[in-house]
């Protein structure tokens, strides 16, 4: 029996288009710079802009950010008291529980990132530790 496997192919250019049109007819999630481009059980696959200032509020599940482009500092932690920084460039991988808050700063204005949530509400592991792997 042969098992036919959809592929499933998003150019960057494509990306960089949704986010712009997902802005301009208003479907972008929470209004941030961003789109989603596939969803495949409790997958979401996003591309995300921001410009100048990152008003990303925490999420509801774990998330995988994939820095395509720029570099800046990314921040994480419990509470804006307990926020840990580290720089990120291209090609960095960047994980963040579900309920942290966490935020770009100081960014490029070339910056852009894949991100992928994914896992249950709360995130997988109760309790996930914040630390971030050094750069």
């Amino acid at each position: 029996m042969t098992v036919s496997i959809p592929l499933s192919i998003t150019p960057l250019s494509a990306a960089r288009d949704a986010v712009v049109a997902a802005l301009a007819d208003g479907t972008a999630p929470g209004g941030l710079p961003a789109a989603q481009l596939l969803e495949r059980a409790s997958l979401k696959l996003y591309f995300y802009e921001p410009r100048g200032i990152d008003h990303q509020p925490p999420h509801e599940q774990d998330e995988v950010y994939v820095v395509v482009s720029g570099s800046g500092t990314f921040a994480v932690g419990a509470s804006e008291e307990t926020l840990q920084r580290r720089p990120f460039g291209p090609g960095d991988a960047i994980f963040v529980p579900a309920g942290a808050i966490h935020r770009f700063e100081d960014f490029t204005d070339d910056f852009g990132s894949w991100v992928m949530m994914y896992g249950p509400e709360g995130g997988e592991l109760p309790e996930p530790a914040l630390g971030l792997t050094p750069h």
